[in-house]
């Protein structure tokens, strides 16, 4: 949908003082969060240090925040910088090519980079111990960087692959990322798309690799930012010993632009084209201020106002009178301008032109007329409390402040954003309103299916010319033979950090409570488990147990769907819930202190959902039209395909999702059925979690949910979901119009209560876990034809599919799935060394622990256990239980489960182009045209 990449691309936030989180009804709850508590010093050379400490994690996380950003890429070379941020991550002196995966992975961390308009980042989070490790890696990429043809071609080849990933293939990406930038900016380097061209990364040369890093990258254009538990004496002395040596850049160009955007004076309109738009899109942009200036904060909570949530303007214009799929409305600022953009996907029976029309009158009214007193609160709550949130770890809090300070060049502009935030009035809301929403100074858009046509939206303004860098004056770095290179540092002492304390109790009607405070933030979480998934649906109706529980806050005990949206707003609260594979998830999140009522309101939705007959026939209508978009998608197209593939008319061959023809065949009564059939006391399970004590946290699961009762039986269980493995297949959904392939391939594997099923997990991750997987490795590292690839190991309360998953060019979908069969072989017949199974244990429980940290990533775990019938206290024996597995038990699980002759293969993407080369690995492809598709069969309608 529109909204999911069109989200704000606003600085993160912190909060410096207690703030002000107020119900609807003007009761006076208030919500403190702590400052955060941050040391900064500067070392003679430039570099910028902030210190974040924390004694209550085990880990540490590193970031190195650079200056840089797309807007200093190099004329006729759009997209360096974030090549660039591929390229610095890969060799040094020291560290032979992408050694820095296995630094991280191997003692049980992650890392990754990301690019933006004006600054690059890498990071890792790691246990404690290796801290000094990660700041030896950082200097080596700070000083001592080999950038070679190798590098250079390799990385890319992998943009390339990235580029055709996010914005060619999905139906909106050309959208997003070209015809808004060119539209929204005339002369600033914003204008031209941060992730670049494939014409201008073809252009582009190893010199002018060797020239921005000269010309950009140094100590005195970065902050290094060290979150976490460590000793603070010991953090100086390393980042003495690791940087203070460096020397500034010897030959920097600027990092400031001199260019500044124009203020628009005459309104225009495009209408731009591309072959894969299932639905077309109405909207308009205008230009806006830079980060941390006047109106930042409130165009921000206009922005809220009018799209964060379902209690907002346009949800309201658009969505509920079911005019429009999707609507969004943001600003996105940055240091040199800024953009504010409102936009709907068309519902495809609503007439386009009246869709702008109501945008139009929000915009005008939005301008004109003051918003309430209501609005504005409910502005700020959901704000505040997304920032409580995402500050719920040392890791989160590191990345609110850098995402600030890199914006800004001060480290409290955090705190200050949010005290602005919340010292905005309605006055000031409207004033920014009338200034920046400016009818004279706005572009009209459309987006259609079509041939591409950029000459015909393409901003009549004069292109920006850019720098020009100089030539590089280095040699290029070659990486020290074995012998010859520095040693890694050795890792520190392990903290001594005590495990969350775990209590359970069962209510008397036969809830199940689970509870453990995780933090000290002033933010919690509560998870519902139910019965009834997706495989309690019928092929016919496949989506019942889907729009039961997504739909359960349209209406409930007299409260319509506006009356619970507000109400669960205005406390800063929200609610997710949908239907897994064996059961159902509601999911509240809200600031402790308003937990409790927004609770109440999440415990009559799931004792009490009414579906309103209006709401379930708009919504309905949303999720047919949201298919439309996905079956655009090459891989959500194929996650779709695999499982009627995989599992043939078995319950778990349904679509959760359901098909357009089983959404339209389910009835509101249908609905009421499941709710009341399923969703029953006796199975319910409850977890909460997060800055709440164990004991208030019970109290108040008790008082939401202690006196529910049901007269019906207790629902029967779903016998053999799985149903018996079929035969292996190849098949292909030819989708002509594909920017990429999807290839998905598939054996049988164990359910989650299965003995053999942690030693599988193991097996798994050397296949495809992560960055330092064997198919990551093959596919993207030494091939560079995908942007990444990997496998997973689903848990399901019967036999589950072992599932490797990549997207390429579609020219080489055939070469993918040879790489997987051969991994699969080689999985499945190579005995795993010991120190290899050692490193992947190390892997799978860095990743685990790191999601206990979080109130979310806790309830998500101890939901997985309560669903598959293991007990919650597994979840601080899961280390133990991977140490248990041995590599001969990891290796037998392997060859049990895993071969290229047990792989099905699932294959989306236009046939023409691989599928001679596919037919030459697999004779017996089966190749249906997507237009053909009946998902709801295990034969896919072929057999009709």
């Amino acid at each position: 949908m529109l909204h999911r990449f069109l989200a704000a691309s606003t600085a993160a936030i912190a909060l410096g003082t207690a703030m002000p989180l107020s119900a609807q009804d003007g009761a006076d709850v208030t919500v403190t969060a702590p400052e955060i508590d941050y040391t900064t010093w500067e070392l003679s050379n430039g570099l910028r240090v902030i210190a974040i400490k924390d004694d209550s994690t085990a880990d540490v996380t590193t970031s190195m925040w650079y200056d840089v950003g797309s807007k200093l890429d190099p004329e006729g070379r759009s997209g360096f910088a974030h090549l660039f941020e591929h390229i610095l991550s890969r060799k040094t002196l020291n560290m032979p090519y992408n050694q820095i995966y296995g630094l991280t992975a191997d003692v049980g961390g992650t890392r990754n980079a990301s690019n933006g308009p004006d600054r690059t980042n890498y990071f890792e989070t790691v246990p404690a111990e290796y801290l000094e490790r990660m700041l030896w890696t950082h200097r080596e990429r700070m000083a001592f960087p080999v950038v070679d043809e190798e590098v250079f071609n390799r990385e890319r080849d992998v943009v390339k692959e990235e580029l055709r990933q996010r914005v060619l293939a999905p139906p909106y990406g050309r959208f997003q990322r070209f015809v808004l930038p060119e539209n929204a900016y005339d002369t600033t380097a914003y204008r031209r798309p941060g992730i670049g061209s494939i014409e201008e990364l073809d252009a582009a040369t190893l010199e002018d690799a060797l020239a921005f890093h000269e010309a950009y990258y140094g100590p005195d254009t970065a902050t290094l930012i060290v979150a976490g538990n460590f000793e603070m004496a010991d953090l100086r002395a390393m980042v003495d010993e690791y940087f203070a040596d460096i020397p500034r850049r010897e030959n920097p160009m600027p990092l400031e632009l001199t260019a500044e955007e124009p203020m628009r004076t005459e309104p225009r309109t495009i209408v731009a084209r591309a072959p894969n738009v299932p639905l077309p899109v109405r909207g308009t942009l205008w230009k806006g201020p830079k980060t941390a200036t006047q109106d930042t904060a409130a165009l921000e909570v206009l922005s809220a106002i009018m799209a964060r949530g379902d209690n907002s303007r346009l949800n309201e214009a658009l969505v509920r009178t079911g005019k429009a799929v999707d609507a969004s409305f943001f600003y996105s600022d940055g240091e040199e301008a800024g953009m504010i953009a409102g936009f709907a996907i068309t519902n495809p029976t609503a007439d386009a032109a009246e869709v702008k029309a109501i945008l139009d009158a929000e915009f005008a009214k939005i301008r004109t007329t003051p918003v309430t007193a209501a609005e504005l609160r409910e502005a700020k709550n959901e704000i505040l409390s997304g920032a409580l949130r995402s500050r719920e770890t040392a890791r989160g809090r590191a990345f609110e402040l850098g995402e600030a300070l890199v914006a800004t060049g001060d480290p409290k502009a955090a705190d200050k954003r949010l005290e602005a935030i919340a010292a905005v009035t309605v006055e000031d809301v409207q004033r920014a309103a009338a200034e920046w929403l400016d009818p004279q100074g706005r572009v009209d858009l459309a987006y259609e299916e079509g041939a591409e046509n950029p000459s015909e939206w393409a901003n009549p303004a004069p292109f920006p010319t850019f720098r020009t860098l100089p030539e590089p004056t280095r040699t290029p770095l070659a990486v020290r033979p074995e012998a010859e290179r520095d040693p890694l540092p050795q890792p520190g002492l392990k903290p001594s950090v005590e495990a969350p304390a775990i209590v359970e109790r069962t209510l008397a009607n036969g809830i199940e409570i689970v509870a453990a405070q995780t933090g000290e933030v002033p933010f919690a979480t509560m998870t519902v488990l139910v019965p009834g998934g997706a495989k309690s649906d019928s092929r016919a109706k496949a989506g019942v147990a889907n729009l039961a529980a997504s739909l359960a806050d349209k209406g409930a005990a007299g409260m319509g769907a506006q009356d619970i949206a507000a109400r669960l707003e205005s406390l800063g609260a929200s609610v997710g819930a949908t239907a897994g594979t064996d059961g159902s998830f509601f999911s509240l999140t809200a600031p402790v202190a308003n937990m409790e009522e927004a609770g109440r309101i999440l415990a009559t939705m799931i004792r009490s959902a009414d579906y309103p007959a209006d709401e379930f026939e708009r919504e309905r209508k949303r999720e047919i039209d949201g298919l439309e978009v996905a079956l655009k998608d090459p891989g959500a197209l194929a996650q779709m395909v695999s499982r009627p593939v995989f599992y043939g008319e078995a319950p778990y061959g349904s679509q959760p999702g359901g098909t357009q023809q089983s959404l339209a065949a389910i009835t509101r009564q249908d609905l009421l059925e499941h709710r009341q059939t399923y969703w029953h006391p006796a199975q319910t399970k409850v977890i909460v979690s997060g800055g709440i004590s164990a004991d208030r946290a019970v109290a108040l699961a008790n008082t939401l949910f202690g006196d529910w009762t049901s007269s019906m039986p207790v629902p029967p269980a779903i016998t053999k979901p799985a149903g018996k493995t079929g035969p292996v297949r190849t098949v292909v959904i030819d989708l002509p119009d594909a920017g990429q392939a999807a290839v998905y391939a598939g054996m049988r594997a164990p359910s989650r209560s299965s003995e053999d099923y942690v030693a599988l997990e193991l097996a798994n991750s050397i296949l495809g876990g992560g960055s330092s997987g064997r198919l990551f490795e093959e596919v993207r590292t030494k091939r560079s034809i995908s942007y990444g690839a990997g496998s997973g190991l689903p848990a399901r309360a019967d036999e589950a599919y072992l599932i490797a998953s990549s997207q390429t060019q579609n020219s080489t979908a055939d070469e993918v799935v040879q790489v997987f069969l051969d991994e699969f072989d080689r999985l499945g017949s190579e005995p795993f060394a010991a120190d290899l199974v050692d490193t992947r244990r190390l892997y799978l429980t860095g990743g685990y622990g790191r999601s206990l940290e979080t109130s979310s990533g806790f309830n998500n775990i101890v939901a997985e256990f309560l669903m598959y019938g293991l007990e919650p206290s597994e979840a601080a024996r899961y280390a133990a239980e991977l140490q248990g597995v041995t590599p001969e038990g990891a290796s037998a699980a392997a060859a049990k489960y895993v071969s290229a002759d047990m792989a099905t293969i699932v294959v989306v993407g236009n046939a023409a182009e691989f599928i001679d080369d596919l037919r030459a690995i697999r004779r017996d492809v089966e190749v249906i045209p997507a237009a053909e598709l009946d998902l709801s069969r295990g034969d896919l309608g072929a057999g009709m």
